[in-house]
C-alpha cells in the first residue's frame, strides 16, 4: 500500500497523538514513476476559515466541513507529489510554497500558494491530469477524494424536481430590490416564461414517436422561416454535398431527423433570446453569441470524444445560457428597478442555472438537458461512470469559452477538472485545447451567419 492510500485509513495510534514524522522516502506509481512521500504528516485540523476558501469546501455545510477528515503534509523542494494518468488518491490542496504542474512533458505552469486558482484542488478528475513537482517546500492540504463524489452527489439532487428549484441569491444581490422582486415572483410561480414555436414543440413531441422523413416535413413545412433557415443550412459548408438542393424534404434527408430537430430546435431558441428594451438588447444578444459559441465547441469537443453524437452536443450547448432570457425580461417589465449592466450581468451568472433548469422543465426537455444549466460551470462535477457525457461536454465547452476573458484569471486549469480526465486516447494535452479552439473558430463564423 503506497502512501496515497495509507493517508486515509484510520490510525491506532494514541489519539493525543496530533503529528506523525514520516523518513522521507520514494514509492513507485503504478507506471513505474517514482512519487514523494511527504516528510511530516499533521493530523491538526485546519481552521474553518480556512477550509472556507477552497473550491467545493466553500459551498458545503460547516458542521461536515468541521468533521471532515483531512491531513496537512509537508514536502521538501523536488518532490513528486502525483504523476499524471493515475488514479486520484486524494484531493489536494496547495497552502504554502509553488507547485510545478506538469499536463505533458512539454508543457508546464506554476500555482502559488495564496493565489486564486491555489482555491481549487490541484487535480479533482478520477485520473491525475498532469504531474505535481514541489519547486519549492510545501504545505499541502489532503482529503479524501470522496469529497468529489459527495459535492457531485449534492449537486444533482438539487437539480431535477417537478416542483420548482430552490433560489438562493448570492450575498451580494440579497438586499436588491429588483432581485428580491425576481426571487418572489420566482417562488410564486409569477414568472413569465418563453415558450418555443409551435412547430418546435411538435416535432420535438413527434420525434419521441417513430416518424419518417415525410411526416417530419409535413410538420416543419408550414413553417416557411424555419424551412428557409433549414434550407440554408443544408447548403452550407457545414453539412453540404455540392449539390444544391431546394426543398424541406431533401433538407431533411441530407441532414438527417435527429440533426433537423436540433436545429429546429436550435432555431426556435434564437427567437427566444429577444426583448425591446434598447439597454438590454446588447446583453441578450451576446448571451445568444455565446450560446452559439459553447454549441460550437460542444459539436467539436463530441467530435473527438467519439462517445457523444455532436449533434445533441450541439443543442446542449444552445440551452446552457436559456435561464437569462427570463430575468432579462423581468427586467424590461420594470425598467427602472432593474440595477446597473455590469450588475445585472454578474447577477445572471449566478442565477441562470436555476432559472434555466426551471425553462427547460417547462418546455419539455428531458433530464439530461434539463441537467446542462445547472452543471455547466460546476467545474468540480463528476459523472457517473468511466465514460464521457454530455455534461462533460458541455462543462469543457464552457471553460473553453472563457479563455481570453476577464473570468480567465480565477478559472481551473483544464487539466483539473473530472470531465478532462475521460478523455481518451492520450488527448489530455495543452494542444488538444489549442486544436478545440481552432477548429471551433472555423465553424463559429459559419454558425454565426446562419443564425444571425
Amino acid at each position: 500500500m503506497n502512501w496515497f492510500t495509507k493517508l486515509f485509513v484510520r490510525r491506532n495510534a494514541n489519539p493525543t497523538a496530533q503529528e506523525e514524522r514520516t523518513n522521507p522516502s520514494i514509492t513507485p506509481s503504478q507506471d513505474g514513476v517514482t512519487t514523494s512521500a511527504p516528510t511530516q504528516i499533521s493530523t491538526n485540523k485546519q481552521p474553518l476559515s480556512v477550509l472556507k476558501k477552497f473550491a467545493p469546501l466553500r459551498d458545503m455545510d460547516e458542521i461536515f466541513i468541521e468533521n471532515l477528515e483531512q491531513q496537512t503534509l509537508r514536502f521538501d523542494t523536488g518532490a513528486i507529489l502525483f504523476n499524471r494518468g493515475e488514479a486520484r488518491s486524494a484531493v489536494f490542496y496547495l497552502l504554502e510554497g509553488s507547485v510545478e504542474m506538469q499536463p505533458d512533458s512539454n508543457s508546464s505552469y506554476l500555482l502559488q500558494g495564496g493565489s486564486v486558482l491555489a482555491n481549487l484542488p490541484l487535480s479533482s478528475g478520477k485520473k491525475f491530469g498532469a504531474t505535481a513537482v514541489a519547486k519549492t517546500s510545501l504545505k499541502i492540504l489532503a482529503i479524501p477524494g470522496k469529497i468529489i463524489h459527495m459535492w457531485t452527489d449534492k449537486s444533482r439532487a438539487q437539480v431535477f424536481s417537478v416542483k420548482q428549484l430552490e433560489l438562493e441569491l448570492p450575498k451580494e444581490f440579497a438586499n436588491n430590490r429588483f432581485f428580491s422582486s425576481f426571487s418572489d415572483a420566482y417562488r410564486k410561480n409569477r414568472l413569465s416564461l418563453p415558450s418555443l414555436p409551435h412547430v418546435a414543440i411538435k416535432l420535438k413531441k413527434a420525434m419521441q414517436s417513430d416518424v419518417g422523413v415525410k411526416e417530419v416535413v409535413d410538420i416543419i413545412q408550414v413553417d416557411a422561416p424555419i424551412v428557409t433557415k433549414l434550407l440554408q443550412i443544408a447548403n452550407s459548408s457545414l453539412y453540404s454535398m455540392n449539390a444544391n438542393i431546394t426543398n424541406c424534404h431533401d433538407a431533411v434527408s441530407r441532414l438527417g431527423l435527429n440533426t433537423t430537430r436540433n436545429l429546429v430546435m436550435g432555431i426556435g431558441m434564437k427567437q427566444l433570446f429577444s426583448c425591446k428594451d434598447p439597454s438590454l438588447v446588447k446583453m441578450m444578444q451576446s448571451f445568444w453569441k455565446s450560446s452559439l459559441y459553447i454549441s460550437s465547441l460542444s459539436y467539436v469537443l463530441a467530435e473527438e470524444s467519439g462517445s457523444i453524437n455532436p449533434e445533441d452536443a450541439l443543442l446542449a450547448g444552445l440551452v446552457s445560457n436559456i435561464g437569462v432570457i427570463p430575468i432579462l425580461h423581468f427586467a424590461e417589465q420594470y425598467p427602472e428597478e432593474y440595477p446597473d449592466t455590469a450588475t445585472l450581468s454578474a447577477a445572471l451568472q449566478a442565477l441562470n442555472p436555476s432559472v434555466g433548469a426551471l425553462v427547460l422543465h417547462t418546455l419539455g426537455f428531458p433530464e439530461d438537458l434539463i441537467r446542462i444549466p445547472m452543471h455547466a460551470e460546476d467545474w468540480l462535477y463528476e459523472s457517473e461512470g468511466e465514460a464521457m457525457t454530455i455534461i462533460d461536454i458541455v462543462i469543457m465547452a464552457k471553460l473553453h469559452s472563457l479563455f481570453g476573458t476577464p473570468r480567465a484569471k480565477s478559472l481551473p486549469y483544464i487539466n483539473s477538472i473530472p470531465a478532462y480526465s475521460k478523455l481518451k486516447n492520450s488527448k489530455l494535452t495543452p494542444d488538444f485545447s489549442l486544436d478545440v479552439l481552432d477548429k471551433a473558430h472555423k465553424r463559429i463564423k459559419t454558425v454565426m451567419k446562419l443564425f444571425s
